[in-house]
C-alpha cells in the first residue's frame, strides 16, 4: 500500500463518511473486532478478579469471626454468613466495575489501574465498617480481617501477571493500539518517540498528517511516514485502520478542526486524544474545568509540606520497624559475612545531603577496602557514572563480599537505622554527596525538597544504568507527584529490582 494520500483513495472515503447509517454500523463493527484484543483481555481481568474475590470471601466464610472471640457480641442485626458472602462478592465486583479498573486507557501502563482497584475495594470495605459499627452485627470484622487484605492482595498481584504478560505480547508488536498522529514535526516527533520506544505504553504511531505545507506527503516522520494534511486526517485514519487520532495543539487546530475530525471518526469506532504538553506532571495535580466555550486545564502547585508528609513519616517510622525486625536474621549474617573476610569496620559512614540540604550520616555495610573513598581522585578517569555521580563498573576497591552485597543492595540495608532516625524515607530521591550538590544546577536542586529515600524511582527505574538527564528527571518527577499508593508500587517493583541485580555495581 502506497503511503502517500491518493485522489482516488481520498474520493473513496469521502464516499465512505457520506454513507448511509447502515454501512456506518458495518463500519463500527468491523473496527470493534479490530480492537478484539481489548475484549478479550478484559474478559481474562473479569475472569481473574472474579476468582480472586470468590477465594478470599471463602476464605473469610470458613475463618468466621465467632471462632476467635470468646464470648459472642450482642448484635441488633442478624445477617446469615452466606448471605453476607454473596452481597460482599457481588457488591465487590460491582464496585471494580463502576470505578472503570478494567478501562482500555489504562491497561498495562502507569499506576492508574492500580489505584483504582485499591480505591473501589477500600471504599467498598470502609461503607461494611461503618455499616458494622452502626447496625452492629460482628459477622462483617471476618470480611473485613480477612476477605479484604487477602483479596486485594489478589487482586493486586493478578492485574501485575496479566500485565507482564501483556508487556511481553507488546514488545512482540502484538496488542498494541494504531495511532495517527496530528501536528507540527515537532510535535509529531516528540509522540513518536515517548510511544514507539516504549512497548509497554500500548500505543505506536502509524501515520502522521501535518498542517497544509509543513511536510510533503510522503516523506517520514522518525521513520513514520506523512500521509497527508490536516484535512485528510479523518480519511487517513480510517484508510490506514487507525484506532486513535492524538491531536497535538497548533494554530492550525483550532476547536472548529478537532470538533468535525471528531464526527468523522466517531462512526468508525477511532478515538480522539489531545496531547497536552505537561511533561512529568502526574494526573492527581490536574483539573480540568469546563467554561462557556473552553475547557481549563489546572495544575496544582507542588506541595511539600501539610497532613499527607506527616502521613509519610508515620508510615516511614513503622515500615522500616517492621522490615529490620524481618530483616534482623539477615543484618546478623550480613555483618558476620562482612567482619569475617576484610579488615575494617562493619559499617560505613558517609556524609550524605538530606532534605533542605541538611547533611546527615549515612549507614551501609561496607562492601569496599578501607580508605576506598580517598582513591576516588585517582580512578576518575576510569568513571562509568552519569553526571557527578562517580561510578565503576569493575570497581578495584570492592571486596568480594562487597560484589555480592551491592549487586543485590544488601548493602543498603543499614539505612534502615537512617529511616527510623528520621534522616531518610523509605521511598525518595537518590541521597547525594555534597560534592554532587555543589555542582547541581536549579532544576536538579529540587530533589531536595524531600527525604532521600532508601528505594525510589530511580532504582526501580536502572539504578546505574540510567543516564544522568533520566536519574534527573525521574527523582525530579517523584518530588513533585508522589502519592502514598505510589510508594507502595515503588516498594513493591524494588523487590524485583533488587532480586534481578540489573543495574547493580
Amino acid at each position: 500500500m502506497s503511503h502517500s494520500v491518493t485522489e482516488d483513495s481520498r474520493r473513496t472515503l469521502r464516499t465512505l463518511l457520506s454513507a448511509s447509517p447502515a454501512s456506518r454500523i458495518r463500519a463500527a463493527r468491523a473496527a470493534f473486532a479490530a480492537q478484539g484484543w481489548e475484549v478479550a483481555y478484559r474478559r481474562r481481568l473479569l475472569l481473574t478478579d472474579t476468582a480472586v474475590i470468590v477465594g478470599a470471601v471463602l476464605v473469610a466464610y470458613f475463618l468466621r469471626w465467632d471462632q476467635f472471640v470468646s464470648e459472642p457480641v450482642r448484635s441488633e442485626v442478624r445477617v446469615p454468613y452466606v448471605v453476607l458472602s454473596l452481597l460482599v462478592g457481588l457488591a465487590w465486583s460491582l464496585s471494580l466495575g463502576t470505578a472503570r479498573t478494567r478501562d482500555p486507557r489504562v491497561m498495562g501502563s502507569g499506576p492508574t489501574e492500580y489505584h483504582r482497584v485499591f480505591d473501589a475495594s477500600w471504599r467498598l470495605f470502609a461503607i461494611l465498617a461503618v455499616l458494622a459499627f452502626l447496625l452492629r452485627f460482628p459477622e462483617a470484622r471476618g470480611y473485613l480481617a480477612f476477605a479484604f487484605p487477602i483479596g486485594l492482595a489478589g487482586l493486586l498481584l493478578g492485574r501485575y501477571a496479566w500485565r507482564q504478560w501483556l508487556h511481553r505480547q507488546r514488545a512482540h508488536g502484538l496488542m498494541r493500539s494504531a495511532v495517527l498522529a496530528i501536528g507540527h514535526r515537532d510535535q509529531a516527533e516528540r509522540l513518536i518517540r515517548d510511544l514507539n520506544n516504549r512497548d509497554e505504553s500500548g500505543y505506536r504511531v502509524v501515520g502522521v498528517c501535518v498542517p497544509s505545507g509543513a511536510v510533503g506527503a510522503g516523506e517520514e516522520i522518525r521513520g513514520v511516514p506523512v500521509l497527508g494534511e490536516l484535512r485528510d486526517a479523518g480519511e487517513v485514519a480510517t484508510r490506514v485502520g487507525a484506532d486513535v487520532v492524538a491531536v497535538s495543539g497548533s494554530d492550525a487546530i483550532t476547536a472548529e478542526v478537532v470538533r468535525r475530525l471528531g464526527w468523522e471518526l466517531e462512526p468508525y469506532g477511532v478515538d480522539l486524544m489531545l496531547t497536552a504538553e505537561l511533561a512529568d506532571v502526574a494526573g492527581p495535580r490536574i483539573t480540568i474545568t469546563p467554561a462557556e466555550s473552553v475547557s481549563l486545564l489546572h495544575v496544582d502547585a507542588p506541595r511539600f509540606t501539610g497532613p499527607k508528609f506527616v502521613v509519610k513519616t508515620v508510615v516511614d517510622w513503622f515500615g522500616a520497624a517492621l522490615v529490620t525486625l524481618a530483616a534482623l536474621p539477615v543484618l546478623v549474617l550480613v555483618a558476620l559475612a562482612v567482619r569475617l573476610t576484610s579488615r575494617g569496620p562493619v559499617l560505613f559512614r558517609q556524609e550524605r545531603v538530606g532534605r533542605n540540604g541538611k547533611t546527615f550520616s549515612m549507614f551501609k555495610f561496607r562492601s569496599m577496602r578501607v580508605g576506598a573513598d580517598h582513591e576516588v581522585a585517582h580512578l576518575a578517569e576510569q568513571n562509568d557514572g552519569a553526571g557527578p555521580l562517580f561510578k565503576m563498573r569493575d570497581d578495584p576497591r570492592v571486596t568480594p563480599v562487597g560484589r555480592v552485597l551491592r549487586r543485590y543492595s544488601l548493602d543498603e540495608l543499614p539505612q534502615l537505622l537512617n529511616v527510623l532516625r528520621g534522616d531518610m524515607s523509605l521511598v525518595g530521591p537518590r541521597p547525594p554527596l555534597p560534592r554532587e550538590v555543589q555542582k547541581y544546577e536549579k532544576k536538579v536542586r529540587r530533589r531536595l525538597l524531600v527525604k532521600p529515600g532508601l528505594t525510589g524511582l530511580w532504582q526501580v527505574g536502572g539504578r546505574s544504568d540510567l543516564s544522568w538527564e533520566e536519574s534527573v528527571r525521574l527523582d525530579v518527577y517523584y518530588v513533585e507527584n508522589w502519592t502514598m499508593f505510589g510508594d507502595f508500587l515503588i516498594l513493591a517493583r524494588t523487590a524485583r529490582a533488587v532480586f534481578s541485580g540489573s543495574g547493580a555495581y
